[in-house]
């Protein structure tokens, strides 16, 4: 698969502006200049945690694209950001990956933290100094956040926490981690009874587990922190106590779903880039594999999914610049970002035949990293029924409309996604 510079496809021309071609260009040479050849060292060294590609995006001041330019970022919006995530996910999902981790709490921030918590903590993820985590998952309640346990208690001016997260992106590369942890007793509704708080990776208390590496996105950390009655002070709290549910939500919607939904299209890309590569070159009867019809229609299914899926990724993200209401395009843009690269990996892994087992094939590599889009923000079946949920009309706030708007810090958050 080749890493040099392309040119936006004509089909996106509705969602760019000049600016984001040259975004485009700018993450080409990167990953073909900085990521292509890290990314087999990252493949060959799964235990290895990758720390000089975050070094190097974070120089970039892609960290902070979403963010406002009097805090030292980019302002350049969600469009720009899956632009980021999308063309670097093509040559390493694990490099993108651990650039969509770190642009989840910095969402959380921009929605949710007061001017001053943003001032302290935004400039520094603009100018590299300071990698983000989102902590959420835990290992009794996976996703389901109403089953959160970790557990923090007000002393004084400061709250104690204790408890345990797992499968937490960027563990082992983050300075500050936006814990959810629940604050009221038991029998409040969830919507209540959980908040969101900024702990440093130096508190006394907290341990990240060593790095293991998982199916595939090797390099990329995603690990477990445990937090032994670990004490923030109060100006830690992002959004108002209670209102925990509504910044972990939120987050994931505006924030996990689209940029999945750019890690999946970067792969998908890949795999349909090195199957046609390798049907054109590998010869068959008189000619090559690539003149076969039975095969050529497979290649036609990959790339007609390839097409859809970079079109919903792109303008569900660009309804997000806009402030229009499209939660469900962000929904629906994750879920079938993810099963059509799926399945097109699936078709590459059998058109290349017994060459794609191979040890060191970029394939295995590819198969392996989609599975990881697959759980976060919610799997197949929480993304289906969000989407039943509009089929019959239901009628749910949408974050991509309530927090476009202004002053919607300042007011209580829906309780339903």
């Amino acid at each position: 698969m080749s890493a040099t510079p392309s040119t936006p496809p004509p089909a996106l021309r509705p969602y760019l502006t000049t600016r984001h071609d040259l975004l485009w260009q700018e993450a080409d040479v990167f990953a073909a200049e900085h990521v292509a050849p890290r990314a087999a060292r990252m493949e060959a060294a799964p235990g290895r945690v990758e720390r000089k590609v975050a070094d190097l995006m974070a120089a970039q001041g892609w960290f902070a694209v979403t963010v406002p330019t009097a805090f030292g970022g980019l302002g350049a919006g969600h469009v720009a950001k899956t632009i980021l995530v999308h063309r670097i996910a093509r040559v390493s999902a694990a490099a993108a990956a651990i650039l969509q981790a770190t642009l989840i709490p910095v969402g959380a921030l921009l929605h949710f933290a007061t001017y001053e918590q943003k001032g302290r903590w935004l400039p520094r993820v603009a100018d590299g100094s300071l990698l983000l985590s989102i902590a959420v998952t835990e290992p009794g309640a996976g996703g389901h956040i109403g089953g959160i346990e970790t557990a923090a208690e007000r002393a004084g001016n400061q709250w104690v926490l204790s408890g345990s997260k797992i499968h937490i992106g960027n563990s082992h590369l983050a300075g500050a981690h936006l814990v959810v942890a629940r604050t009221a007793r038991p029998g409040v509704r969830t919507s209540e009874a959980l908040t969101a708080f900024m702990v440093e990776s130096d508190r006394p208390g907290l341990c990240v587990a060593d790095h293991r590496a998982g199916l595939g996105l090797h390099g990329f950390s995603v690990g477990r922190l445990d937090l032994d009655h670990v004490r923030v002070p109060e100006d830690n709290v992002v959004g108002e106590v209670g209102q925990g549910l509504a910044v972990a939500l939120s987050s994931s919607i505006l924030y996990g779903r689209p940029n999945l939904a750019a890690v999946s299209l970067g792969i998908h890309e890949a795999v349909v880039a090195t199957t046609t590569a390798r049907l054109k070159t590998r010869a068959r009867y008189r000619g090559t594999l690539s003149d076969l019809s039975v095969l050529r229609d497979r290649v036609g299914g990959m790339e007609a999914r390839l097409r859809a899926g970079r079109i919903l990724a792109y303008q569900a993200v660009h309804l997000l610049d806009q402030g229009l209401p499209c939660d469900v395009d962000l929904i629906n843009a994750k879920y079938l970002g993810h099963q059509w690269a799926a399945q097109s990996a699936q078709d590459a892994m059998e058109l290349h035949g017994a060459h794609a087992l191979d040890r060191d094939h970029v394939l295995q590599r590819l198969w392996r990293d989609i599975q990881h889009t697959y759980p976060p923000a919610g799997t197949g079946e929480v993304q289906r029924i969000g989407l039943a949920d509009a089929a019959f009309g239901e009628d749910h706030i949408q974050w991509s409309e309530y927090l476009a708007t202004p002053g919607a810090r300042d007011r209580p958050g829906p309780t339903s996604a």
